[in-house]
């Protein structure tokens, strides 16, 4: 039996889905205008547990995972690139491509659908279409918005009232909109620009993507919906008043949200030195063990990343896979094992990895001793924990110039006593596989 916290209720629910054994699942994509980051390797390996548990368990599930492949930081990037931000579709095949390329290093499962929201304009028109008609939203201009107000259960998921959010405004209402808190349904462009619609030419707003891609992909309800715990305000409390107010149905009947990205208990950010991409963490990590870092830590709580612990959650993964190195894996996992039925039941408990791996380690001496059960486990950690447990390929560090560097600055920075901007260096060069270790003074 599955329980998972519910973001909507904030309570620890029984998992019972809409229809027997079949599970609709939306997790909310990237938008591909750089690098994937430590922040989205950890949302996607979360939900990629979930994928793995739910198909353990006997559901057959339908996994979409979107791809917002227009957008300002798109049209920004191919200018900044190509000279052309209408040239946005070049970029966003390029970091697609480097996107699964990244999630496949992470052993994460293909979703059924990955569709892209420049396929589905249509589909996204007939959605605004469909909340002008209802009452819900507005043309002003060559945009749409929908009207808040309309919506009384608006704040369910985030907890927010309008009262609250309309006295934190601070912008002058613009002369679009009806009221500040309306958002876009479908952005006004000049004349010719990406997609007639009846409003005029234009292009679709970010939250609307989802829910008519979810729509179209699983239906007017879904089973779970989650994401990163950055999305709850405003875009998926957007979602459900959207979805919701055109189909008149719950959209979502679980919600489930990862908890942040943080390095050194601060937001991961370029300007602050601390911004780490995964290909950056993969030129001195394998991404095997970036995983199982994610996995001890719970997804729902936050992650204050530092390259000490990934070093170190590396020496535990190591002693795992020298553990299993001569297992055959079983070809068939027999719940009855109580090692096995004690995994399983820590996973159904929320995704509690860390009490999973707390019982994994404890049992190695009765595994050792117990062949059939050590093959059951070693299949278990494979298949649903997404752990390859192959043997790890130790890197090489050489000193660069820029990395002397880097050395030279930090020390500078500890004998002005900056440490923060030592702290910062530091991580960045234990990230490139060089260990640091200070003197006492």
């Amino acid at each position: 039996m599955l329980r998972i916290i519910n973001t909507k209720t904030g309570r620890k629910e029984t998992f019972v889905p809409l229809q027997p054994q079949k599970v609709l699942l939306y997790v909310c994509g990237i938008t591909p205008y750089d690098s994937a980051h430590l922040g989205h390797g950890r949302c996607y390996v979360s939900f990629d547990l979930l994928y793995r548990l739910l198909q353990f368990l006997g559901y057959q599930v339908t996994y979409c995972r979107n791809f917002t492949d227009i957008d300002d930081k798109l049209i920004k990037r191919a200018q900044e690139r190509l000279g052309d931000g209408y040239r946005y579709r070049e970029i966003a095949d390029q970091y697609i491509a480097a996107y699964h390329a990244d999630m496949q290093a992470l052993n994460t499962l293909t979703p059924t659908y990955e569709p892209r929201v420049t396929d589905h304009i249509p589909q996204i028109i007939q959605c605004i279409e469909g909340l002008i008609a209802r009452g819900y939203a507005y043309q002003a201009g060559t945009s749409v918005y929908f009207a808040i107000a309309k919506f009384p259960q608006y704040g369910i998921l985030s907890k927010h009232n309008l009262a609250d959010l309309r006295a934190g405004v601070r912008v002058e209402v613009s002369d679009d909109k009806r009221d500040p808190l309306d958002f876009a349904l479908w952005k006004g462009e000049e004349q010719g620009a990406f997609w007639e619609s009846p409003w005029g030419w234009g292009r679709p707003g970010w939250h609307i993507e989802c829910s008519a891609l979810a729509r179209m992909y699983l239906g007017d309800t879904i089973d779970i919906h989650a994401g990163g715990l950055d999305l709850v305000f405003p875009h998926h409390e957007n979602e459900i008043a959207q979805s919701e107010a055109l189909t008149g149905l719950p959209f979502v009947r679980y919600w489930m949200h990862n908890g942040f990205v943080q390095i050194n208990k601060e937001k991961m950010s370029k300007s602050l030195g601390n911004f780490f991409t995964l290909r950056d963490v993969y030129t001195e990590y394998d991404p095997q063990i970036l995983r199982y870092y994610y996995l001890t830590h719970h997804y729902r709580a936050p992650l204050d990343f530092a390259f000490d612990d990934l070093a170190a959650a590396g020496v535990s993964y190591k002693k795992l896979v020298r553990f299993f190195a001569n297992t055959e894996t079983a070809h068939k996992i027999d719940l009855a094992l109580p090692v096995v039925a004690a995994l399983r039941d820590m996973l159904c408990n929320d995704l509690n990895t860390p009490a999973a791996f707390g019982i994994l380690f404890e049992s190695l001496t009765l595994l050792e001793a117990d062949g059939v059960q050590r093959s059951a486990v070693k299949a278990f950690i494979q298949q649903v924990l997404g752990l390859p447990l192959e043997p790890i390929v130790e890197k090489e560090v050489v000193v660069t110039p820029e990395m002397v560097e880097m050395i030279s600055e930090r020390e500078k920075a500890r004998a002005a006593k900056d440490w923060a901007k030592a702290d910062a260096l530091r991580d960045k060069l234990v990230g490139m596989g060089y260990k640091i270790q200070d003197k006492k003074t």
